[in-house]
Parts: structure tokens; C-alpha cells; sequence
């Protein structure tokens, strides 16, 4: 496979924030104790069926969940990435499509960041997601954070008739031509799965080298490929566990990731999803990790504890994941 953009080993991205207090006013909380030590904090919208207290949340449950989110100080809002949840031990659950999702939270909020967690690679054309990233971008005037991955849930590749071959490979070729059209807004690529000749990424928005692109992973190969291409990443609490400790040790493995191509791992920013209990809330069906729960100081050290290890952005999927449930977690926050 060949590429005359974004594939050079010894040029990484500089760090850089996710919000750009350049192209929009600035995007502080308003809840959270201003320290060095606390990290942003989102909210997982509950995006699948049965997800909202066994109910299917509607578009206006999700847009009030954001919109109140806004209100409270939250600093981002998070849409997974799937299309269909099957499992031995839990009913089949149909999910909303995230980047109509996304589209339309970017038209009507005006603050938070949006970001997906994560976008899977299989599921659309990388050059067409580079094209949407910016379209997004400039309608949230410059909130978008791209989350990317390469997928794991076998049946709704199945279902909808995508391959599940080779995904770390096909994600490979595709950030090939996602980061180089968002930071150059060109690219020409010729590769085993993707291709893109002499295409240019016309309008631009915002942000002139385009929204960050986090890869969300816990694996060797993609830990390497994020510490060659990526601004940021992500992992999601089913791999760590939802442990600080977790958390700690998949940092770590990227840290080696980055030595090891010669990149300084503090250039990457750190985010981590959890889930957290409130209102009582001690286990969520279908998670077989333990939910975070306490008091509000025991949840608020947690915090601060991921922040100690590393983690720049904490994703909270907070149960009861409602507008109700948003409130109680700002609370808890010291709201």
C-alpha cells in the first residue's frame, strides 16, 4: 500500500486542547472545582433501545438530556456507534444511527463538545467521513471531537452486510486518508482496501487543521497505529474494568507505544469512559463491571484519581441515564 500524505513514522501531531478557544467562546464548567488535577467531564447519551430506564429513548429525550447537560456545565456529549446489540443474555436492542444523531445535536446546542465514541472504520467510507467530520464541525462551529475505531461486535457487521475481516488493517488504511484530508485537505492513497486519488477536502471549516481525531482501543496493533496518527484516545470501561487501575495500565501500554516510534506520549490526550451509579444505583443488566457509586466525595476523588493517571476527558454513562440522572451527577459534581 502506498501514500504520498499522513504516513511518515517521524512526524506525530503536536497536542493540542480539544475545545479551540479560537472558534467559539471558551468552554469552562461551571460545576467542577477548578483545579489542576480534575478532568473535562460528558455524558454518554443512552442511544439504544431499553437503554433509558427499559424504555427506547425518543429524539426529544436525547435532545433534552444534551440540552440540560449544556445547561449544568458538562463539558461534552458522546453517541456511541452501533447499529444492532445482540448478546447471549440480553434481548436483541436496535440502535439510533450516531452521525444523524451527532448532526443534529451540532444545530442544537452551542456549547458542549460532541464527539463519537467511537465512529466504526467498516461502517462508512473514510474520505466520506472526513467530508462529514468537517460538514459537523463547521455546523457546531468548531465542537466536533472524531472518535474513531475498528469495531467489534461481529453480528451488526452481519446483519448489515459489512466485513469483519482485517478490521485493524482496513482501520490502518482509512486513518491514512482521514488524518491527512482533515490536516492538509488532501490526500492521495492507493491501498489493498481504500482508495482516494488527488481528492482535496473543499469547503473548510472552522478549525484550519480540522476537528481531533481520538482512536478508541485497548490493543497492541491500534495502540500503535493511535500513537503514530492520533490527537487523542480513548478507552472504554469494559476494558478497564471501569478501574482507575485498568485505566492506568492500557495508558502505560500506549506510553511504550509512542517511545517506540520516537513520539512524546504526553502529546496524546487521554480520555476514558465510566459508569456511574446515582439515586442508589449499584449494578446496571448487561454490565459485568462494577459501577462507580458512593458518596459525592468518594465519586468527585474517583475523578480526581483518573485525572492523577492521566486522563484528560472522563465520558460518564450515568444510570438512571436520563435527564433526572444528569442531575443527580452535577450534584454530585457541586453543582
Amino acid at each position: 500500500m502506498t501514500s504520498n500524505e499522513g504516513d511518515n513514522g517521524d512526524s506525530h501531531p503536536e497536542k493540542r486542547r480539544f475545545s479551540d478557544p479560537t472558534s467559539r467562546e471558551s468552554n469552562e464548567r461551571s460545576f467542577v472545582p477548578q483545579d489542576d488535577m480534575m478532568a473535562k467531564i460528558g455524558i454518554i447519551l443512552p442511544v439504544a433501545e431499553g437503554r433509558m430506564e427499559g424504555e427506547t429513548p425518543s429524539w426529544s429525550d436525547l435532545l433534552a438530556m444534551s440540552q440540560r447537560a449544556e445547561e449544568l456545565g458538562f463539558d461534552s456529549v458522546w453517541v456511541v456507534d452501533h447499529l444492532i446489540v445482540q448478546s447471549d443474555t440480553e434481548p436483541t436492542a436496535g440502535v439510533w444511527e450516531c452521525w444523524s444523531l451527532l448532526s443534529a445535536l451540532a444545530a442544537a446546542t452551542s456549547r458542549v463538545e460532541l464527539g463519537t465514541l467511537v465512529l466504526c472504520n467498516s461502517f462508512r467510507n473514510p474520505a466520506l467521513v472526513a467530508k462529514m467530520a468537517e460538514t459537523v464541525d463547521e455546523i457546531s462551529n468548531g465542537r466536533l471531537i472524531l472518535g474513531l475505531g475498528a469495531g467489534h461486535h461481529e453480528p451488526e457487521f452481519r446483519a448489515f452486510g459489512f466485513p469483519f475481516d482485517h478490521r485493524a488493517s482496513r482501520f490502518e488504511e482509512a486513518i491514512q486518508i482521514i488524518a491527512p484530508l482533515l490536516r492538509d485537505g488532501a490526500v492521495d492513497f492507493q491501498g489493498r482496501y481504500y482508495e482516494a486519488h488527488n481528492c482535496e477536502l473543499r469547503p473548510r471549516g472552522p478549525r484550519p487543521n480540522g476537528p481531533p481525531i481520538v482512536i478508541g482501543t485497548s490493543g497492541k496493533r491500534m495502540l500503535d497505529i493511535t500513537a503514530r496518527y492520533a490527537d487523542g484516545w480513548n478507552v472504554y470501561f469494559d476494558k478497564t474494568g471501569n478501574t482507575v487501575d485498568g485505566f492506568r495500565q492500557i495508558s502505560h501500554e500506549l506510553d511504550r507505544a509512542c517511545e517506540s516510534i520516537g513520539r512524546d506520549p504526553s502529546t496524546i490526550e487521554r480520555s476514558v469512559s465510566v459508569i456511574v451509579g446515582v439515586d442508589g444505583r449499584t449494578s446496571v443488566p448487561g454490565v459485568a463491571a462494577p459501577i462507580l457509586t458512593g458518596s459525592p466525595e468518594d465519586l468527585a476523588n474517583e475523578f480526581r484519581a483518573y485525572a492523577e493517571a492521566g486522563a484528560d476527558h472522563i465520558q460518564v454513562r450515568v444510570e438512571p441515564n436520563t435527564v433526572s440522572g444528569v442531575e443527580d451527577l452535577a450534584k454530585v459534581l457541586g453543582k
